[in-house]
């Protein structure tokens, strides 16, 4: 057997860990599924929970927001600690933690209790995320193989995301509003077991202490921005938003330099230097940026303007989900066939196409339009973020999986976080002037009536006759008006996401030593290497660079993506990390 092969075998069987690696993937999507539902089953909850617990405003935004700001802010926290200590280690600790938590959250029987429950459950998710996405890397050393399960991942995450509101209005028609979080535990109760059985453990070259002081500020800077940019996108620009946004931008560049200082960095800043890493961790932004303000937009749109009821409005966009699941699990096939630059360009320009087209929505239901556009939708964005982290992922060092994988869930919350704060702002401005001169309108109503459409409603009730109507018919035109402007900005920061993709590598490069897999001596490795040159792409094939090494040969190489060969045919020998030979 060949050195290639046997390390390649060994790799496998260390991976695996004696349990086969797509069970353990089963177990990491569980996990998966528990997180992505609870980020969204409270949503419907919101009202019994009001009526229930009886809340202040303050109160009732923190039940809301503490959950994703808390799981956002410790990310990088605990995906480097689980490089350092283990990574299943981290992760049953989340399991444990997520389950408590959920028992206090659902018995919680005033407002501060379950600020504290939702606190924890996001510890707990920030401990869950990223080991997933770094377990995964680990079990899956075949970049081929690993595309695949992270298109499964992919899809039970949109999976997630669309039964979380459904669950949630099941469980409320029959039980009261803690159900919503008592469902969690019996998962975890099973989950906390097989996962000590099944997953293999995992950790990264453990050099050097790990750095406390720098994940802390870590963890500060970006609650703080997190926290100011969520302000941002209410629309509140006071201190209150602008003092903690400042302090945490201090916080994280304070945080970079501590980080280039050191010797052994808690994050290997060097991964960003790799332009298919800074590359992919940029379109995750703006893939998130252009598209999660559009999708609290569209429920308004469906609501407020077409009249439906929220159960309506969520089978609207279920074919929003099942699309975004087609492209997770096509996604390998597509990576394979078109290479990440393109598959990642393709998927902006689907999304941008699917924008555009939905800007021919008017005052009055076309359902067939919005089908459309919402199948392209998703396709289109789950193509895009699929694309995105896989390249991540692939290029980050395996001892740096479990921060990588932090990296990338951080930019999919800023980006989101950010995106609700500029297109919420461009719709505001869009809406806003189509209400200041309403005819038979007092100003005072006007202005009232400008901040939100569900508020002009309300004013509009509140006049009633000729010149309530006259309100509400301004407030749905200038709605939809503001939705085009939305929209269109939105495919214009598509399309700049589509042409910063254009910096990802152009074929899949897989390691030789990860993807050849199949049993050969080192003769048959020598034949392989020796038939090469006879393809379209070998050293002497016209336009070729003569002084090129051939095929079967260890070339040197800068240490950027790319530069691999394609996902079918792999070099007989293996060259020095991040270079390889095309054949």
């Amino acid at each position: 057997m060949s050195g290639t092969t046997t390390a390649a075998a060994l790799r496998r069987r260390a991976a695996g860990a004696g349990a086969n690696r797509w069970v353990v993937l089963v177990v990491l999507c569980v996990s998966l599924l528990l997180v992505a539902v609870d980020a969204t089953v409270l949503h419907v909850a919101v009202p019994a929970v009001t009526e229930d617990l009886k809340p202040g405003a303050v109160e009732l935004l923190w039940i809301v927001d503490a959950y994703p700001l808390v799981c956002a802010s410790l990310l990088i926290l605990f995906g480097t600690l689980g490089d350092r200590i283990g990574r299943r280690r981290v992760l049953l600790l989340g399991y444990t933690l997520f389950g408590v938590a959920s028992a206090m959250a659902a018995f919680a029987h005033d407002a501060h209790l379950l600020i504290v429950a939702r606190a924890l459950l996001g510890v707990g998710g920030a401990m869950i995320m990223p080991a997933t996405l770094s377990i995964l890397r680990q079990v899956f050393p075949d970049r081929r193989e690993r595309a695949l399960a992270i298109g499964v991942w992919s899809a039970v995450a949109a999976v997630g995301a669309a039964v979380g509101p459904l669950l949630g209005g099941f469980l409320l028609e029959h039980f009261w509003w803690g159900s919503v979080f008592l469902v969690n535990i019996p998962l975890m109760l099973v989950s906390l077991p097989v996962g000590r059985i099944l997953l293999p453990e995992s950790k990264g070259d453990g050099k050097g202490p790990w750095d406390v002081a720098g994940a802390l500020t870590a963890a500060a800077g970006l609650f703080a921005v997190v926290l100011g940019v969520k302000r941002l996108g209410a629309g509140e620009l006071g201190a209150a938003t602008l003092v903690p946004l400042a302090a945490g931008i201090v916080l994280l560049v304070l945080f970079v330099r501590r980080q280039r200082r050191r010797e052994h960095p808690l994050l290997d800043l060097r991964m960003f230097s790799r332009p298919a890493f800074s590359t992919s961790v940029g379109c995750i932004v703006l893939a998130m940026l252009a598209l999660v303000g559009l999708e609290l937009i569209a429920a308004q749109y469906l609501q407020l303007v077409l009249g439906l009821s929220p159960l309506e409005t969520g089978l609207r966009l279920v074919p929003l989900t099942f699309a975004a699941m087609a492209a997770g699990l096509a996604g390998a096939r597509m990576l394979r066939r078109f290479g990440p630059r393109r598959m990642v360009s393709l998927g902006f320009c689907l999304t941008a196409g699917a924008v555009v087209l939905l800007t021919a929505m008017g005052g009055e239901d076309n359902a067939p339009l919005l089908l459309g556009g919402f199948v392209l939708l998703g396709f289109g964005l789950e193509t895009t973020l699929f694309g995105a982290y896989e390249s991540m992922l692939s290029e980050a060092p395996q001892d740096q999986a479990g921060g990588a994988a932090a990296i990338g869930e951080t930019s999919y919350q800023l980006g989101a976080g950010i995106g609700i704060a500029l297109l919420g702002s461009v719709m505001n401005a869009a809406y806003a002037p189509g209400l200041s001169e309403v005819p038979g309108v007092p100003a005072s109503a006007s202005a009232a009536a400008a901040h939100s459409l569900g508020e002009a409603y309300e004013v509009a009730a509140r006049l009633g006759g000729p010149a309530g109507e006259a309100l509400r018919l301004a407030a749905r035109h200038s709605f939809v008006h503001g939705l085009h402007v939305t929209l269109l900005v939105s495919a214009g920061l598509l399309l700049a996401g589509a042409a910063m993709a254009l910096r990802l590598p152009r074929l899949m490069h897989c390691d030789p030593e990860e993807t050849f897999s199949g049993p050969a001596s080192g003769a048959s490795a020598a034949q392989a290497g020796s038939a090469a040159p006879s393809g379209p792409e070998s050293a002497t094939s016209p336009g070729k660079d003569p002084s090129a090494p051939a095929s079967g040969t260890t070339a040197e190489a800068s240490p950027g993506p790319g530069l691999g060969g394609t996902p079918t045919r792999m070099p007989a020998q293996r060259g020095s990390r991040g270079s390889g030979v095309k054949v």
